[in-house]
């Protein structure tokens, strides 16, 4: 379905969560610049909030986690996360109006219910709510009864599985063992609990995974019901993250197999009804995304595509991203001294990177190819990144009309690499980034 380029994919991309992008933080953004962005938040926000334990840690994973296997320590984060609750509320005053809250991690249901149902109450005390919409990451291998009562009862309505591949064989080698009957539960104790958008998490380009493998882990999602389907390649940097030394690297499947396992997961989602989302996302007609998609109002920010449209995220916990039009502020990383930082009444903004009208016109146009599939990008722009541009439009991949440059069906798994021709802090670095497919 799509013509492969392998010189074009050659070089690792950003995933484009944000722009400038996460490589590019430093210290010289903190604690003032936070306070001066809260200052200026108006409208629709988002809250992001981290929790950074998992039951069980895998190999793969990149995120920021420890286990959850000392209680002193899970309460020791938690007293620190509701004191940035509660400064971060108090600084952010009634300016605003926070539509959406969304829990990540890790994963939040490493905590128990009651510890959820406190954040939820700090929350509700401390920050301008307006009847937000609830969203939370689950392990699907150590959901409960009681936590799903607890979901019911606070209204969340969206949730997220970690379900990465059906494959026995697969999650030995990731180091996630978890039945198909431990998914399956799962997911009818969120439909029970009153989850309307379910996501499941899958990944290709696994160790020894094959298109049989794939197949049949696409096809239990559906079976499933899955709303949502993210469908990511997996990313083997074990120089970053030293847990995936324990991955078997010899077994990784090469560039040519990983692009045929992409444009067979899209082909497959999209005759079972989905609508694609990018070309690794796909959402059921129905799903708000999928309803973001056709109205081109689909947007991307540090969780991916979303339909969320507000310009102000505020992340809370230890790593957490704040995202506003001038500025990205990202939180103290250590979970140690993110409590030491908050026990002084501080704010824990300790990384991020100011944002100009450049950097803001940019940020625009890589996200409009990235959501919408085409940009308008000026003449004098465009007419300085032509030849860059040139491989793209050469092959059929991209097209340009007038100030518009537009990424062609057959140019979907190009698009990061398109996008990434305007982000003028990029370095070609196997270390930096992730590969484009």
């Amino acid at each position: 379905m799509w013509p492969y380029h392998p010189d074009l994919l050659a070089t690792p991309v950003p995933r484009y969560t944000s722009y400038p992008t996460a490589a590019e933080f430093d210290g010289s953004v903190g604690e003032k610049d936070q306070l001066a962005a809260l200052a200026q938040v108006s409208g629709a926000v988002s809250l992001y909030l981290h929790i950074p334990f998992c039951e069980q840690i895998c190999w793969y994973c990149g995120c920021n986690t420890a286990a959850a296997n000392k209680r002193s320590r899970l309460e020791a984060y938690l007293d620190a996360l509701h004191h940035d609750i509660a400064l971060t509320g108090a600084k952010l005053g009634k300016r605003g109006e926070i539509r959406r809250i969304a829990f990540g991690g890790g994963s939040p249901n490493a905590l128990q219910p009651t510890d959820f149902v406190r954040l939820a109450d700090a929350l509700t005390v401390h920050m301008p709510l307006e009847s937000p919409e609830w969203s939370v990451e689950i392990d699907p291998r150590h959901l409960t009864s009681a936590w799903v009562s607890v979901l019911a009862v606070i209204g969340v309505t969206k949730a997220s599985l970690g379900v990465q591949t059906f494959s026995p064989r697969l999650q030995q080698a990731i180091g996630r063992v978890q039945p198909d009957e431990e998914i399956e539960r799962a997911t009818a104790l969120l439909r029970r609990g009153g989850i309307t958008s379910l996501n499941f998490d899958l990944m290709y380009g696994l160790p020894g995974q094959t298109m049989e493998d794939l197949e049949a882990t696409l096809a239990r999602t559906v079976e499933l019901g899955a709303d949502r389907v993210a469908l990511f390649g997996y990313a083997h940097v074990p120089h970053m993250i030293p847990r995936q030394k324990r991955i078997d690297a010899s077994a990784l499947p090469g560039q040519d197999e990983r692009f045929a396992m992409a444009a067979f997961g899209h082909e497959f989602f999209t005759r079972a009804g989905y609508v694609p989302v990018g070309f690794d996302h796909f959402a059921r007609p129905g799903d708000p995304m999928a309803e973001a998609v056709r109205n081109g109002t689909l947007r991307r920010n540090f969780q991916g595509f979303t339909e969320d449209r507000a310009d102000f995220l505020v992340g809370l916990g230890a790593t957490a991203i704040s995202c506003f039009p001038d500025v990205i502020v990202q939180n103290e990383k250590n979970a140690g001294t993110y409590r030491s930082i908050l026990s002084e009444d501080r704010l824990p903004g300790a990384l991020g990177v100011r944002r100009d009208a450049q950097d803001q016109a940019r940020a625009a146009i890589i996200e409009a190819l990235l959501c919408q599939g085409r940009a308008k990008v000026g003449g004098e722009l465009l007419a300085d990144l032509r030849e860059g541009l040139r491989p793209f439009i050469e092959r059929g991949l991209a097209a340009i009309d007038g100030e518009w440059l537009s990424i062609t069906p057959a140019g979907l798994p190009y698009a990061r690499t398109i996008a990434a021709r305007f982000d003028v802090y990029r370095q070609d670095s196997l270390r930096r980034f992730s590969s484009a497919v």
